[in-house]
């Protein structure tokens, strides 16, 4: 299997994810705008889709493929779908009590993740009702989560990645159809998570029943491989997705914060999934698996070299990326959102938090590289300990830039607890020698820089002032930012070639 092609279709699938994330984002944006309405539902959504950040992304996939992958390589194809059916049903039955519970405590679970909301009349109210509404999304994503795990150990990478799309579309249909016929309009929203929860795990049923591996209820809490994994959960959780709860923290200091910025913050997040998800999140997935097989197989070598792939590979993409968001800023957000009730203000607003957002880009992508190193060695200490120092430092700096740097301050908070996490995780790695660099890094960054340079100049000389990108018509901002995109991933890449870089120095086989 290539990893180069792998990672491809991975980041095709999740591209095509992603402009439908932006469609989704540009419709709510003009039929809500940013204030009271979507302050309430961005909250009543945040906690079902940190979970989905959790279970999809992050901690039920670090702990569960390692696992089945040493099934798989060691224990057979009877005892690996026996895994599945206890793994399902174990999961099924905690994820009902949770949602249940998640419900009946609503108002609380608002009162403490958005205190600021109880001052104001009927915020509050809203919040709650939208939350009750969303919350169930958590035992369909999850279960969404355990079926694309399973895929992707099989090397059915695409399914998983595509999978998001369905959310969006339903997002989309809501607001644009369904918000005439809601009292307030805003309950569609909700709705929409509803709905696409259920349509994401439909979606993949029909792939794990071609594999033979579509689960049964076979409950047994004392099955080796089930506690396994349920003792890796939990730490998991903090281990790999800190980042998701830093976001849910800021919620609670944006909302003592002027109306709007949780919305603004929000709009920014967006943006910066981008990146993160077209490579840090698909080159996690397409390692995870390769690095568990090698760690079950007891090749250290090769899993050395696999890690020092995805860290080239992660520098040659999240670095430009970074640079290019943080340029142009106010061009992507006015694309994307200046539409209807989103006006110049929060185009403004939204662009600090970009640019915050952007200083912390590389660390956000690496840590989806790195953590997997420690996970796929079903290594789980190292990286809590991390993930508990990286939160506790992560809430030191919002209390610190919240208030001269309003919201962008909860940004670059989040960002920079991110570079601290990754150059901990990284220093880890070597100094337990599971990874040893190969030569050739100092030129490699020599290029690179040298490249990025050459796009950033090139970016900031063609992309215009911000009140042109404001007094636009739409499609001239979407045809003007698409050229210019073009060009500076055009410059860049040129810039590679002329250094050397040839796109078959980065092929690399996974673990078979």
């Amino acid at each position: 299997m290539s990893l180069l092609k792998a990672l491809a279709t991975v980041s095709s699938m999740t591209l095509i994810s992603r402009i439908l994330g932006f469609a989704r984002d540009l419709v709510i944006a003009r039929v809500f705008g940013a204030g009271f309405a979507t302050d309430a539902f961005f909250v009543a959504f945040k906690l079902p889709n940190l979970l989905r950040r959790l279970f999809a992304e992050g901690a039920f996939s670090q702990a569960f493929v390692p696992i089945l992958s040493e099934y798989k390589s060691r224990r057979g194809e009877q005892e690996t779908r026996l895994l599945v059916d206890r793994v399902a049903a174990a999961l099924a039955l905690a994820l009902f009590v949770a949602t249940l519970l998640g419900v009946l405590a609503a108002p609380l679970i608002i009162y403490v993740t958005a205190p600021g909301f109880a001052s104001t009349p009927g915020k509050f109210e809203l919040t709650v009702s939208l939350l009750r509404i969303t919350f169930p999304y958590i035992f369909f994503i999850s279960l969404t989560a355990l079926a694309g795990g399973i895929l992707n150990s099989y090397s059915r990478f695409s399914i998983p990645a595509i999978t998001p799309a369905l959310l969006n579309l339903s997002f989309i249909s809501f607001a644009l159809w369904g918000a005439p016929h809601f009292d307030p309009p805003v309950h569609a929203l909700a709705w929409a998570v509803f709905a696409g929860g259920i349509a994401q795990l439909a979606f993949q049923v029909p792939f794990l029943a071609r594999l033979g591996l579509l689960p049964r209820f076979r409950i047994d809490f004392k099955d080796e491989g089930v506690r396994r994994i349920l003792r890796q959960m939990g730490p998991a959780v903090f281990g790999v997705s800190i980042g998701q709860v830093s976001l849910v923290i800021n919620v609670i200091f944006a909302s003592f914060l002027v109306t709007g910025s949780v919305s603004w913050l929000y709009y920014a997040d967006r943006l910066m999934e981008f990146p993160i998800g077209l490579l840090g999140v698909a080159l996690g997935t397409i390692l995870l698996p390769s690095l568990s097989r090698y760690h079950a197989q007891r090749s250290p070598r090769q899993y050395s070299e696999l890690l020092d792939w995805g860290l080239r590979l992660t520098l040659l993409l999240a670095v430009p990326a970074a640079v290019a968001l943080a340029l142009l800023a106010v061009p992507l957000v006015s694309t994307l959102f200046h539409y209807g009730a989103f006006g110049a203000a929060d185009v403004y607003a939204t662009r600090r938090a970009v640019i915050a957002y952007s200083v912390g880009l590389v660390g956000l992508v690496m840590v989806k590289v790195l953590a997997p190193g420690f996970y796929a060695r079903q290594d789980i200490r190292t990286p809590v300990k991390i993930a508990i120092v990286t939160l506790a430092l992560t809430q030191v700096m919002n209390f610190a830039f919240m208030w001269s740097l309003q919201h962008a301050g909860l940004a670059l908070a989040i960002g920079l607890g991110a570079c601290f996490n990754a150059g901990l995780l990284l220093r880890g790695l070597r100094r337990r020698d599971i990874y040893s660099p190969l030569p050739g890094w100092p030129v490699f960054l020599f290029k690179l820089a040298i490249s990025v340079y050459a796009m950033g100049a090139v970016l900031w000389a063609v992309s215009g002032t911000d009140a042109s990108w404001l007094a636009m018509r739409a499609a001239a901002r979407a045809g003007t930012l698409l050229w210019i995109v073009l060009l500076g991933v055009a410059s860049y890449f040129s810039a590679l070639w002329l250094l050397g870089f040839r796109l078959a120095d980065f092929s690399k086989k996974g673990a078979e």
